[in-house]
């Protein structure tokens, strides 16, 4: 997965992202399942990454008012469309693996069907966990596929297309979320009607607070 997708890709997509057709078929039913497990959660700093054209950077500023909400994208053409929509998001452009942001500088990081075009994603993960504060709520939604196999298989076509892209199986997420430092707390399956056979799933995690130790509580 060391190859990289190109932004000229993601420039000319983000023309046609925010067409309506695109947004309520694709896109919507996983915001609606990110905003839903956001509810409740006393955040003040939501990081957006991968976040595309903003829509969802959007809702999370209409739906959590009080809240600050930074969109990160590495893609020029993607940040211009956010841009335009008039938001009190700020928007920062930026690689996944080298993120422009202090250590615990959020306390809650959404990714909407991004992570997959991560070229590596343990790195990806390490960085997420490094800006994300202890007991910070982490909710990563892509496609996951059924098998190994199949990953495998969609990966090496994408190669071949020139934009490689690598969905991994819901146990090889959790895993790799896991070897970042997360705890996983459940992995939910998206329905939408396009490519329903392999639905997306939205991997709740949560970064642990560190525990003091016995000799530091027997000092206190």
């Amino acid at each position: 997965m060391a190859d990289a997708p190109q932004s000229w890709f993601f420039d000319a997509w983000s023309r046609v992202y925010d067409f309506a057709p695109v947004q309520a078929a694709t896109y919507k039913p996983v915001h609606d399942a990110i905003l839903a497990a956001l509810r409740g959660v006393d955040c003040h700093r939501v990081l957006d990454i991968g976040c595309g054209t903003g829509r969802l950077a959007a809702r999370l500023s209409r739906e959590l008012p009080q809240t600050q909400i930074v969109g990160c994208d590495f893609s020029a053409g993607m940040l211009s469309q956010a841009h335009a929509h008039q938001t009190r998001a700020s928007w920062v452009r930026g690689d996944a693996t080298r993120l422009p942001l202090r250590s615990a500088a959020v306390d809650v990081v959404v990714s909407s069907e991004a992570f997959h075009w991560f070229p590596d994603q343990p790195a990806a993960l390490a960085e997420l966990f490094r800006v994300l504060q202890p007991g910070g709520l982490l909710l990563l939604a892509l496609v996951n596929t059924p098998s190994a196999l199949l990953s495998n298989v969609m990966h090496a076509g994408s190669r071949l297309a020139g934009q490689p892209f690598y969905w991994p199986t819901v146990g090889e997420m959790r895993q790799r979320v896991e070897a970042a430092g997360f705890r996983v707390r459940r992995q939910q399956r998206i329905f939408r009607l396009p490519g329903f056979l392999l639905p997306p799933v939205l991997t709740h995690a949560v970064r642990p607070v560190a525990r003091k130790s016995s000799s530091v509580r027997r000092q206190a």
